[in-house]
């Protein structure tokens, strides 16, 4: 990944705003529980007519405006999303149809929350080897996949899409190195139980709630706070930097008390931890894109520092990419 280099950066958030008030009401709990437990204070959810393809879409044009590129210079598209427009076809597909850019490859990758590292990886690959400029996206609509009476989930997700471009080398943020990681062994932690060729959707489903995004809490942060402190260790070790080297940490916006208690055992000294948590909760692929966008347009980042994205999620998986601005 020595020679990519990420071009410009975008993000979009539905306009919606849905207050603690609101999501909290059906599941029994009020805002200040929920503000105590995660530190989320509202989220956005898109409109009804509004689908996965149309946020990635809208953030893959603020990525290609920032980079000053155009549709017909891209020749790879690559969207992030465990909640796809449909089963069949890739989401990515109708990003290519409204950006109008018939001449790339477009494809999906379903690594939940850390699904956006996985595309850089998969993509920064395919830049190397046939040049071109490359989109990576993450995007999902998890309101429409919430029941709206589990505390446990509904409270936490919003609705959005981060982008960014990619080129080979030349001006900007220098991709330095990016490591993935999956645990299938705790495969269940997080899943959408009914929908797919395991079991497929019926009325007895529906009427189950097998339909919606179900997560053992407990057992998820136990792997966060357990196993993302010695995965950093080990990427820092492989990427050649000492943990007083990092300046920046983009986390995915899982929860943000639980960022808290993580970012505190991940001894980076130095580093400035950056959220967007608290007003879009957590926009699972997108949540990481979204929050690097933010710090950009907020002019966090000086040439030279050293910036570590981290992805975790269901999988369970965690990702990993060291960035040069």
């Amino acid at each position: 990944m020595k020679d990519v280099r990420i071009l410009g950066t975008g993000a979009c958030v539905p306009d919606r705003i849905v207050s603690n008030d609101e999501v909290g009401a059906p599941a029994g709990v009020d805002d200040a529980w929920i503000t105590r437990k995660t530190s989320i204070r509202e989220r956005r959810w898109a409109a009804p007519e509004q689908a996965t393809s149309d946020l990635a879409t809208a953030a893959a044009r603020a990525a290609m405006q920032a980079a000053g590129i155009t549709a017909e210079q891209l020749s790879v598209i690559a969207v992030a999303t465990s909640t796809p427009d449909r089963p069949q076809p890739p989401t990515a597909a109708y990003v290519q149809r409204n950006l109008g850019a018939s001449g790339t490859a477009a494809f999906d990758v379903n690594a939940v929350c850390s699904g956006t590292v996985f595309a850089l990886s998969a993509v920064g690959s395919i830049v190397l080897r046939r040049g071109g400029y490359a989109l990576v996206i993450g995007a999902d609509v998890y309101s429409r996949i919430l029941d709206p009476a589990d505390r446990k989930t509904v409270i936490l997700f919003g609705d959005g899409a981060g982008a960014m471009v990619l080129g080979p080398t030349g001006r900007g943020p220098l991709v330095r190195h990016v490591a993935l990681h999956s645990f299938g062994a705790l495969s269940d932690l997080i899943q959408v139980p009914a929908g797919g060729s395991r079991l497929p959707l019926d009325h007895d489903g529906l009427d189950a709630g097998l339909q919606y995004f179900a997560m053992d809490g407990r057992e998820v942060r136990r792997f966060v706070v357990e196993e993302l402190p010695q995965l950093v260790k080990g990427f820092l070790h492989e990427a050649g930097v000492e943990s007083q080297d990092i300046s920046h940490f983009v986390p995915h916006q899982a929860n943000g008390v639980m960022l808290d208690e993580v970012f505190a055992d991940l001894s980076l000294p130095r580093a400035t931890m950056h959220r967007t948590v608290t007003h879009y909760g957590n926009t699972g692929a997108a949540s990481i894109p979204i929050t690097l966008d933010a710090a950009v347009h907020q002019g966090a980042f000086r040439p030279g520092e050293l910036i570590l994205l981290a992805g975790f999620g269901g999988g369970m998986a965690a990702s990993f990419a060291l960035i040069e601005w």
